[in-house]
C-alpha cells in the first residue's frame, strides 16, 4: 500500500496531508544520508517520498527494470538479488531498518542491475529520482552526503569481495555472527537472532545451503555457540573471534604463495 502524502483526510482540508508529510519528514531524518540537511532539503523531499507496505515475497523490482528513485528500509528485511545463468539466485546483499538501496540506478537514470524482493513484510520509504538529483543540485550538503554515502557503500563492497576471495566458509559465518550480535563485554555470553531463513544467509556469505549448515555444527560441535532455530547462542565472542581467526576450513581455496 502506498502513501500519498497529498491525499485529504476527514478534518480540514490539507491536515492530513501535512500529518503524514511530517512523519515522512520524521522517516527521512532517520536516516544516515538524510540526517544532517536543512529543514528546507528534507521538506522538499518529504513532499515527493512515500512509504510503501511490502508483502513478504513481493518484488519491488527486478533487474532491467527502469529506476523509480531510492528506496530505504523502515521495517522488515530486503535481500537483492542475481540470477546465476543456471537459474539460481545469488543474495548480494541484505537490506535490513536503516539500509538504503537501489541508490547508484537513481543517480545514473540507468535501469537496475539486482532485483530486489522483501523477505518479510516490510515497510520501504521511497525517494523518486527526480526528487534526489534536484536536491544534489541545489544543496551542497547533501551533495556531499550521497558522495559519502556511496563511497561508503563502495568500500564496504570491496571489504566484502575481500571475505570472498582470502577468508574461508568458516570466517565468514563468525564474521556475520559476531557483526550481528549485540554489544557486550568480553566472556558475556551472546544472543543473536538470524534475521531471515538460513539459506538467505548463506548465499549472502556466498556458502550453500549444505556449507552453512556444516559450519554451524561445527562451530556447535567446538561448544563456541548453541543453535535454536534461528537463535544463535555465542558462549564467548572472544573465543568465537580467535577460533575464526585460526580457522582452516577443508572447501577454502588456497591462494598462491606470492612469487
Amino acid at each position: 500500500m502506498r502513501i500519498d502524502p497529498h491525499r485529504g483526510g476527514r478534518s480540514r482540508p490539507g491536515d492530513a496531508a501535512r500529518s503524514v508529510i511530517r512523519s515522512l519528514e520524521g522517516a527521512l531524518r532517520a536516516v544516515p544520508l538524510f540526517s544532517g540537511l536543512r529543514h528546507s532539503t528534507l521538506a522538499r523531499l518529504s513532499a515527493d517520498a512515500s512509504l510503501i507496505e511490502v508483502a513478504k515475497g513481493a518484488s519491488i523490482y527486478r533487474r532491467g527494470d527502469a529506476s523509480t528513485g531510492l528506496y530505504t528500509v523502515v521495517e522488515g528485511h530486503v535481500k537483492l538479488t542475481l540470477q546465476t545463468t543456471h537459474g539460481d539466485e545469488r543474495v548480494v546483499q541484505l537490506a535490513g531498518p536503516g539500509r538504503s538501496f537501489g541508490e547508484a540506478s537513481a543517480f545514473l537514470g540507468l535501469p537496475h542491475r539486482i532485483s530486489a524482493e522483501a523477505v518479510i513484510d516490510s515497510r520501504l520509504l521511497h525517494v523518486p529520482g527526480g526528487a534526489l538529483l534536484e536536491a544534489v543540485r541545489d544543496d551542497a550538503q547533501f551533495a556531499l552526503a550521497c558522495l559519502t554515502h556511496l563511497s561508503r557503500h563502495l568500500y564496504q563492497q570491496t571489504s566484502e569481495l575481500e571475505n570472498y576471495v582470502l577468508r574461508s566458509g568458516t570466517e565468514r559465518v563468525i564474521g556475520y555472527l559476531l557483526q550481528e550480535a549485540p554489544r557486550a563485554t568480553s566472556g558475556d555470553a551472546l544472543l543473536v537472532t538470524l534475521p531471515v531463513k538460513k539459506g538467505i544467509i548463506a548465499s549472502r556469505l556466498n556458502l550453500t545451503r549444505e556449507h552453512f549448515s556444516r559450519i554451524l555444527h561445527d562451530l556447535t560441535e567446538a561448544r563456541l555457540i548453541a543453535v535454536e532455530g534461528r537463535s544463535v547462542r555465542i558462549a564467548d565472542a572472544a573465543r568465537l573471534s580467535a577460533y575464526g581467526a585460526q580457522a582452516h576450513d577443508p572447501l577454502r581455496r588456497s591462494a598462491p604463495e606470492p612469487g
